[in-house]
């Protein structure tokens, strides 16, 4: 399973390539917003970033840059997605599910223009998102699970619905929180997961690990003062 880091700072992007390996990158509104820059401006600093690290196109390292979501017809959609695209040859477009954007996502992908179509809740818009041959599908996970929704039988039931047609749309669980999701995307066989660089660092933690360690190490000063 990959693991993508959800995030719009490239200094987050370095950190997290560096120490923990990540295989991509998925951006968002709310995460401009947080760091303050508009997507031109982080558009152009990822580009920079992939492209330093010689990275030629999607396949060694997708990027995935949302579209503007004041946009909400397919025309409008396709035309933003175009720009996207060729911005840099890692970036993958985010396009959400809604009946326009999976029209702009269809048309898209036959022109060679790989999609992340995202905000999908439901096993029924998966089931659209593959058939269309997006590169990537997101279903959320956090989003539903705050309103008290256990998602793990609606993402078990997706990898299997995918693995029963051979879709080849890569599932990313998306709105990760925890490390059990994580796990449990893992043992599904889901294709990536994509969380904050904070959840990567708390998947990796255990307090027993503190524990143990002090504990060793306690055990190990007392031996050396024979």
């Amino acid at each position: 399973m990959k693991y993508f880091l959800d995030s719009s700072d490239v200094n987050e992007v370095e950190y997290a390539f560096q120490n923990f390996g990540i295989d991509g990158v998925t951006t968002n509104p709310r995460q401009l917003k947080v760091i303050g820059k508009k997507e031109s401006e982080v558009m152009k600093e990822l580009a920079d970033w992939t492209s330093g690290y010689g990275f030629t196109d999607s396949g060694q390292f997708p990027v995935s840059i949302e579209v503007d979501p004041n946009l909400n017809q397919w025309e409008a959609i396709y035309q933003e997605a175009k720009r996207i695209a060729g911005q840099s040859p890692c970036f993958i477009v985010k396009i959400p599910c809604t009946e326009q954007g999976l029209i702009a996502a269809r048309k898209l992908e036959k022109e060679g223009i790989r999609t992340n179509v995202t905000l999908v809740f439901s096993r029924s818009q998966a089931i659209a998102v593959a058939r269309l041959g997006a590169k990537f599908v997101s279903p959320f996970v956090g989003w539903k699970e705050n309103y008290g929704e256990d998602t793990f039988d609606y993402l078990n039931d997706i990898v299997q619905i995918y693995k029963n047609y051979d879709y080849k749309t890569e599932i990313i669980v998306a709105a990760v929180r925890s490390g059990k999701v994580i796990a449990d995307a893992a043992k599904m066989g889901a294709d990536i997961v994509t969380c904050s660089v904070d959840i990567v660092k708390n998947s990796v933690y255990h307090p027993f690990t503190d524990y143990g360690i002090r504990f060793f190490t306690d055990s190990w000063n007392e031996v050396e003062q024979l």
